[in-house]
């Protein structure tokens, strides 16, 4: 009995370790989002390079997911929620991984923009999607740690807010980009970093349906509401697409 009682525990503990795992990168992703669209609006180099070199913790943390995660399933063969509870870490630590490179190519676009024409106010939509991107993305975590399906659920119907504002954010670039060609590109750079925090939301939605999962145990397999209808929008202008690193 005893010896069952300390496996058990045993468990616990590893689920626990997981769980701080995702809380710290939870933590450093949202850092990240933040510190990205803060040295873009100042033009702050010195930010930007730390956002950079911060990754690099993320990109850990989640390999020691990874790794606890594959060695508790090989030692304790888990079933129904416990199952559930690896896999699930496995799965968000993935998405807050994303996460940090999204950041991270945000930031790497500071140093692009250095120099460039374009009036303060055309960062201001930037700022306010990652806002919204920045909120799903605490909202979600909460949920996960508190195992809250309702607060989870919120999130995921709340992704097409993000869409909508990424559509809005997109014809507004393209205009000050048609009305000034000496806008172009800088516009062009913040439209990689719209893009960019646009898909944070994406990530935090994933999230959202892995604690739907994790809690219930069935998928969501709803239609995700999704408002972003720039891949149909007339284009006059267009680079190359980021490279997620």
């Amino acid at each position: 009995m005893a010896d069952s009682e300390h496996i058990v525990s045993s468990f616990d503990d590893d689920l626990n370790d997981l769980a701080q795992k995702i809380a710290e990168m939870g933590g450093l992703a949202e850092q990240q989002l933040a510190d990205s669209v803060a040295a873009l609006g100042r033009r702050d180099e010195e930010l930007a390079q730390r956002v950079i070199a911060g990754d690099q913790r993320i990109d850990d943390l989640q390999h020691d997911v990874e790794d606890a995660a594959v060695q508790m399933i090989a030692r304790r063969q888990p079933m129904a929620q416990d199952l559930r509870e690896i896999v699930a870490a496995i799965h968000i630590a993935n998405d807050l991984e994303r996460v940090g490179d999204l950041a991270k190519n945000t930031a790497k676009r500071v140093f692009a923009i250095e120099g460039n024409f374009a009036p303060q106010s055309t960062v201001t939509g930037v700022e306010h999607i990652s806002e919204m991107s920045l909120a799903q993305l605490k909202n979600v975590l909460d949920a996960y740690s508190t195992r809250n399906l309702e607060s989870a659920h919120q999130v995921w119907v709340r992704d097409d807010e993000i869409d909508a504002m990424y559509t809005s954010l997109f014809r507004e670039l393209l205009t000050y980009m048609m009305e000034d060609p000496r806008n172009i590109t800088f516009c062009t750079h913040l439209l990689f970093c719209a893009k960019n925090i646009e898909r944070i939301g994406d990530h935090a939605t994933n999230i959202a349906e892995t604690v739907h999962y994790l809690i219930t145990g069935v998928p969501l397999t709803d239609e995700r509401p999704k408002k972003d209808t720039t891949s149909v929008t007339p284009v006059a202008y267009a680079g190359p697409a980021d490279a997620e690193a």
